[in-house]
């Protein structure tokens, strides 16, 4: 795939974030850190990512939450270590995966809520150009 910016990647608005992400992987586990959020996914950092398209179930940690947000995912591009220009992270964009349309409603309301919580509204405004729905 050629290079281009991370922005041109994303089909949504992402906001930075430090949220502990845990998953499996070939009967190891690992746990890294989310860069930033988005409705439609996350960025992890990691030295050790999956390969592009792998589908796999993880968990996202937020300290706000009751427990962990559970949720399915896809790799859609990753940077390696070795590939990674000046002030970019190594690590695995993720687009989240549903199961039906009232998953998706409720990981949107979620994500935004943490979104809210952690930037403030106004912030939340200008990143997504409209004011939270939950």
């Amino acid at each position: 795939m050629p290079e281009r910016g991370t922005a041109e990647r994303r089909a949504s608005p992402r906001a930075p974030i430090e949220l502990r992400v845990e998953y499996r992987r070939v009967n190891a586990f690992f746990a890294d850190y989310a860069k930033n959020i988005g409705r439609g996914g996350i960025f992890v950092r990691t030295e050790r990512p999956l390969e592009v398209g792998t589908e796999f179930r993880f968990e996202l940690h937020v300290p706000a939450f009751d427990g962990p947000l559970a949720l399915r995912g896809r790799v859609q591009w990753v940077v390696h270590s070795e590939s990674a220009s000046e002030g970019q992270e190594p690590g695995m964009e993720i687009a989240f995966l549903y199961e039906s349309e009232a998953e998706r409603q409720r990981v949107a309301r979620r994500v935004e809520r943490l979104l809210v919580e952690q930037l403030g509204a106004g912030a939340f405004e200008k990143l997504l150009g409209r004011k939270p729905t939950f």
